[in-house]
């Protein structure tokens, strides 16, 4: 139904109408993507495509939806086109640029987050994303730069210091990731995310591994055992790395086949 949307609203030529109908139903479809009711927005849309709405506007707002509901890859499609055109937006560079990173596209990403950033007024998501484009490609440089500039303008946000944090894991810089996490789980405490990044940094630098957490299941363990194998490794403890993943292998049959192929690389290095 999306794509079809798209397909629909790319082939048209002309311009959205600027009757009183035609910006309310705009404006309406708009509101309801930003408040997360995106059933209510596709069958805005639909009905906007349906009256003949065209144009720029209509190509965004599908963009957007599919944006919202992580269907990025048609989304990166449009906002690349947008972004190309005159009707080009800042929302269409920053959009697309994350787009681009959630899928792996760093090559697409790049002119995107250059977009983004070179507007007037970048904001804290399009610093983000050029600072986990730079952490793609090594460049601890720009991307501490970046997440700083992130940081500046939105002090509160979680994602930014976890970033910071995951930055530092990337380079195996251990000790310094873990106040940055620890931030973000006292900033955000209900995202799982930031909380097995900030376990994982910790059992890089912890003697012992990590112990099964009252009610957790055999495949959270096993996940977390295997994660600390991994940073076991990356910090030369073999034997600690050796320990992690013979348990992960033991708690769940789930992960056996990638804690094995870990035990089994670690072996031949």
């Amino acid at each position: 139904m999306i794509l079809g949307l798209l397909a629909a609203a790319s082939a048209a030529t002309q311009p959205l109408p600027s009757t009183p109908v035609g910006v309310s139903v705009f404006k309406d479809a708009s509101h309801a993507i930003d408040v997360g009711r995106l059933e209510e927005a596709k069958l805005l849309i639909a009905r906007a495509v349906a009256a003949g709405f065209t144009g720029a506007p209509i190509e965004r707002l599908t963009a957007d939806l599919n944006f919202a509901s992580g269907n990025y890859v048609p989304a990166l499609s449009v906002y690349q086109h947008l972004a190309a055109s005159s009707a080009k937006q800042p929302s269409d560079c920053e959009k697309g640029a994350i787009s681009a990173l959630e899928v792996g596209r760093t090559v697409d990403a790049k002119p995107l987050v250059e977009c983004a950033v070179g507007g007037p007024h970048p904001s804290w998501r399009s610093w983000n994303a050029r600072g986990v484009l730079a952490d793609f490609a090594g460049d601890w440089t720009v991307a501490d730069d970046s997440y700083a500039r992130a940081h500046q303008l939105a002090p509160q946000q979680a994602q930014i210091i976890n970033n910071q944090g995951w930055s530092k894991l990337l380079r195996g810089d251990w000790a310094a990731a873990v106040p940055f996490l620890e931030q973000a789980v006292a900033m955000d405490s209900k995202s799982e995310r930031i909380a097995n990044n900030l376990e994982l940094a910790r059992a890089a630098l912890a003697a012992d591994l990590p112990q099964r957490r009252p009610g957790e299941s055999e495949h959270d363990w096993a996940a977390r055992l295997n994660d600390a194998g991994v940073a076991a490794e990356l910090l030369g403890d073999r034997k600690r790395a050796v320990a992690a993943f013979t348990q992960a292998l033991d708690a769940s049959p789930a992960w056996y086949d990638r804690a094995s192929n870990n035990l089994k690389s670690l072996s031949q290095n």
